[in-house]
């Protein structure tokens, strides 16, 4: 038995990239049908959700190949779902707190499953200094009923970028992509049109849950011993 079917992450056989490249071949490709259609997002229906929703489910389906860290795994699948149930969410305005909501939940399991070690806690000034003037400035665009849910969801994301960022690897760049795209998403509703805002949210919150997702399985390395 090769050590990848062994869920030895330190020494995998060398036709691990082959085999995630045709695990992922269905998120490249649902991504590649949501930005060919392009669905107007002024005309809200349900092929418009299920054709954003399924490049974050493919990643979901994807995880189901992963044979070591389980408890890690399942923590992602939940964050992936949650995260397609707040896609789905946004597509209808009256139902933006639910995808509030819902993405919550998501960072959460994030945070969860990245763990407090190492703590790193110098890196809680720079993202204060990023993010608070930001939030900030934000807020105050805001409707007074979306405050107290979005200044939550702020804090949340604060510390799963926090915890990404301390992991490092592909998790670094996925919480820092989640995060802008987040940013820019927030900045573009409430504050002003931004040139080219959809393709610029789309994708880097599609590259970001890659990202993210990619650090559930082995790296390829050479087997030296």
């Amino acid at each position: 038995m090769d050590a990848w079917e062994e869920g030895l992450p330190g020494k995998p056989c060398f036709s691990v990239q082959p085999r995630l490249c045709w695990w992922l071949s269905p998120f490249f490709l649902t991504c590649a049908v949501y930005f060919l259609l392009w669905i107007p997002q002024d005309r809200p229906s349900w092929v418009g959700a299920l054709v954003k929703c399924l490049p974050v489910v493919c990643l979901v389906v994807s995880l189901q190949t992963v044979r070591w860290g389980r408890g890690y795994r399942a923590l992602l699948q939940g964050a992936l779902l949650c995260s397609a149930v707040g896609d789905a969410c946004l597509i209808w305005p009256d139902a933006f707190l639910y995808g509030v909501a819902a993405f919550t939940a998501a960072h959460l399991l994030y945070l969860w499953a990245f763990g407090l070690a190492p703590l790193r806690p110098g890196l809680l000034l720079p993202i204060a200094l990023v993010s608070g003037p930001y939030y900030g400035a934000l807020l105050l665009h805001l409707p007074a009923g979306m405050v107290p849910a979005l200044a939550a969801y702020s804090l949340v994301l604060a510390a799963m970028l926090w915890r990404g960022l301390a992991g490092g690897g592909s998790v670094r760049w996925g919480a820092l992509l989640f995060t802008l795209s987040d940013m820019l998403l927030a900045w573009d509703t409430f504050v002003q049109p931004l040139p080219h805002a959809r393709l610029l949210v789309m994708t880097t919150y599609y590259a970001a849950q890659l990202l993210i997702t990619l650090s559930a399985f082995p790296s390829p390395r050479l087997k030296t011993s």
